[in-house]
Protein backbone atom coordinates (compact mmCIF):
# COMPACT_ATOMS: atom_id res chain seq x y z
CA UNK A 1 0.00 0.00 0.00
CA UNK A 2 2.98 2.05 0.78
CA UNK A 3 4.71 1.86 -2.56
CA UNK A 4 1.60 2.77 -4.40
CA UNK A 5 0.71 5.99 -2.65
CA UNK A 6 4.93 6.91 -3.32
CA UNK A 7 3.97 6.20 -6.73
CA UNK A 8 0.86 8.18 -7.27
CA UNK A 9 3.01 11.13 -5.14
CA UNK A 10 5.68 10.90 -7.63
CA UNK A 11 3.33 11.14 -11.18
CA UNK A 12 1.55 13.66 -9.27
CA UNK A 13 4.24 15.89 -8.95
CA UNK A 14 6.03 15.01 -12.43
CA UNK A 15 2.46 16.05 -13.95
CA UNK A 16 2.66 19.74 -12.09
CA UNK A 17 5.96 20.19 -13.36
CA UNK A 18 5.39 19.77 -16.84
CA UNK A 19 2.19 22.23 -16.27
CA UNK A 20 3.79 24.35 -14.52
CA UNK A 21 6.49 24.30 -17.28
CA UNK A 22 4.30 25.14 -20.36
CA UNK A 23 2.46 27.57 -18.29
CA UNK A 24 5.39 29.90 -17.40
CA UNK A 25 6.31 32.92 -18.91
CA UNK A 26 4.24 33.90 -21.86
CA UNK A 27 4.93 32.12 -25.80
CA UNK A 28 8.53 31.65 -26.87
CA UNK A 29 10.14 31.05 -30.13
CA UNK A 30 13.05 29.69 -30.81
CA UNK A 31 16.66 28.85 -33.66
CA UNK A 32 16.65 25.77 -35.47
CA UNK A 33 19.63 24.55 -37.19
CA UNK A 34 18.35 24.70 -40.90
CA UNK A 35 16.91 22.24 -42.57
CA UNK A 36 18.73 23.11 -45.83
CA UNK A 37 21.78 24.76 -45.75
CA UNK A 38 22.82 26.83 -49.00
CA UNK A 39 25.91 24.99 -51.21
CA UNK A 40 27.36 28.41 -51.47
CA UNK A 41 26.29 31.96 -51.01
CA UNK A 42 25.92 32.72 -54.60
CA UNK A 43 22.73 30.25 -54.24
CA UNK A 44 20.68 32.91 -51.40
CA UNK A 45 18.07 34.40 -53.02
CA UNK A 46 15.50 37.31 -51.47
CA UNK A 47 12.15 35.65 -50.70
CA UNK A 48 9.74 37.74 -51.74
CA UNK A 49 7.20 36.75 -49.20
CA UNK A 50 9.73 37.81 -46.47
CA UNK A 51 10.57 41.11 -44.53
CA UNK A 52 14.41 41.62 -44.53
CA UNK A 53 16.43 43.18 -41.45
CA UNK A 54 20.23 43.22 -40.46
CA UNK A 55 21.96 43.83 -36.86
CA UNK A 56 24.68 46.54 -36.11
CA UNK A 57 26.67 47.63 -39.03
CA UNK A 58 25.22 48.11 -42.78
CA UNK A 59 28.24 46.54 -44.48
CA UNK A 60 29.04 43.78 -41.70
CA UNK A 61 25.89 42.92 -40.05
CA UNK A 62 26.22 40.64 -36.88
CA UNK A 63 22.71 39.07 -38.43
CA UNK A 64 20.25 38.51 -41.20
CA UNK A 65 16.81 37.41 -40.73
CA UNK A 66 14.13 37.11 -43.29
CA UNK A 67 10.82 37.00 -41.05
CA UNK A 68 7.59 35.88 -43.10
CA UNK A 69 5.92 38.95 -44.36
CA UNK A 70 2.78 38.44 -42.30
CA UNK A 71 4.45 38.54 -38.82
CA UNK A 72 5.05 41.54 -37.45
CA UNK A 73 8.51 42.50 -35.94
CA UNK A 74 8.27 44.53 -32.82
CA UNK A 75 11.88 46.35 -32.21
CA UNK A 76 13.64 49.34 -32.96
CA UNK A 77 16.83 47.54 -32.76
CA UNK A 78 16.52 45.69 -36.52
CA UNK A 79 17.22 47.83 -39.43
CA UNK A 80 14.87 46.88 -42.20
CA UNK A 81 16.22 46.22 -45.89
CA UNK A 82 15.05 46.18 -49.24
CA UNK A 83 17.43 43.93 -51.09
CA UNK A 84 18.34 42.20 -54.22
CA UNK A 85 19.89 38.45 -54.77
CA UNK A 86 23.00 40.20 -55.47
CA UNK A 87 23.06 42.48 -52.38
CA UNK A 88 21.81 39.32 -49.96
CA UNK A 89 24.63 37.41 -51.78
CA UNK A 90 27.53 39.44 -51.04
CA UNK A 91 26.14 40.74 -47.48
CA UNK A 92 26.58 36.59 -46.86
CA UNK A 93 29.73 36.57 -48.01
CA UNK A 94 31.34 39.78 -45.89
CA UNK A 95 29.61 38.16 -43.15
CA UNK A 96 31.43 34.99 -43.85
CA UNK A 97 34.44 36.39 -44.20
CA UNK A 98 34.96 38.93 -41.24
CA UNK A 99 33.50 36.49 -39.38
CA UNK A 100 36.42 34.11 -40.42
CA UNK A 101 38.77 36.71 -39.57
CA UNK A 102 37.60 36.35 -35.72
CA UNK A 103 36.95 32.45 -36.30
CA UNK A 104 33.23 32.79 -36.22
CA UNK A 105 31.08 30.86 -38.18
CA UNK A 106 27.95 31.84 -39.50
CA UNK A 107 24.56 29.39 -39.89
CA UNK A 108 21.05 29.15 -41.08
CA UNK A 109 18.71 28.65 -38.49
CA UNK A 110 14.79 28.22 -38.98
CA UNK A 111 13.05 31.16 -36.75
CA UNK A 112 10.09 29.22 -35.30
CA UNK A 113 7.30 30.75 -33.14
CA UNK A 114 5.90 28.99 -30.08
CA UNK A 115 3.69 25.96 -31.61
CA UNK A 116 7.07 25.58 -33.74
CA UNK A 117 5.91 26.63 -36.60
CA UNK A 118 8.82 28.39 -38.72
CA UNK A 119 8.38 31.94 -39.11
CA UNK A 120 11.55 32.96 -40.76
CA UNK A 121 15.21 32.16 -41.32
CA UNK A 122 18.07 33.79 -39.26
CA UNK A 123 21.64 33.72 -40.65
CA UNK A 124 24.02 34.44 -37.27
CA UNK A 125 26.91 32.98 -35.92
CA UNK A 126 26.79 29.27 -33.85
CA UNK A 127 25.78 29.44 -30.49
CA UNK A 128 24.35 32.80 -30.40
CA UNK A 129 21.81 33.26 -27.51
CA UNK A 130 19.03 35.47 -28.60
CA UNK A 131 15.09 35.78 -27.21
CA UNK A 132 11.98 35.18 -29.67
CA UNK A 133 8.79 36.38 -27.71
CA UNK A 134 5.46 35.51 -29.60
CA UNK A 135 3.65 39.09 -28.49
CA UNK A 136 0.18 38.49 -30.00
CA UNK A 137 -1.54 37.00 -33.32
CA UNK A 138 1.48 37.54 -35.68
CA UNK A 139 3.38 39.88 -33.74
CA UNK A 140 6.95 38.96 -32.22
CA UNK A 141 9.71 40.22 -30.79
CA UNK A 142 13.09 39.38 -31.50
CA UNK A 143 16.28 40.35 -29.85
CA UNK A 144 18.94 41.33 -31.62
CA UNK A 145 22.93 38.83 -31.23
CA UNK A 146 25.34 41.23 -29.44
CA UNK A 147 26.72 44.69 -31.13
CA UNK A 148 30.57 43.02 -30.77
CA UNK A 149 29.95 40.28 -32.49
CA UNK A 150 33.32 40.16 -34.88
CA UNK A 151 35.48 41.99 -31.40
CA UNK A 152 35.77 38.18 -30.11
CA UNK A 153 34.83 39.86 -26.26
Amino acid sequence: MDSQIIILLCIGIMVVIVLVSRLRGGHYGRLRPGSAPLESDAAAHVDPGKNYYTSGSEDYPNALMGLDKEWFLESDSWNKRNLTDSEIQELLSDMRHRGMEHMLFFQWFDILDHRRWKIGEWYGVQGTHITIKILGEKRVSITTPPLDTYSGT
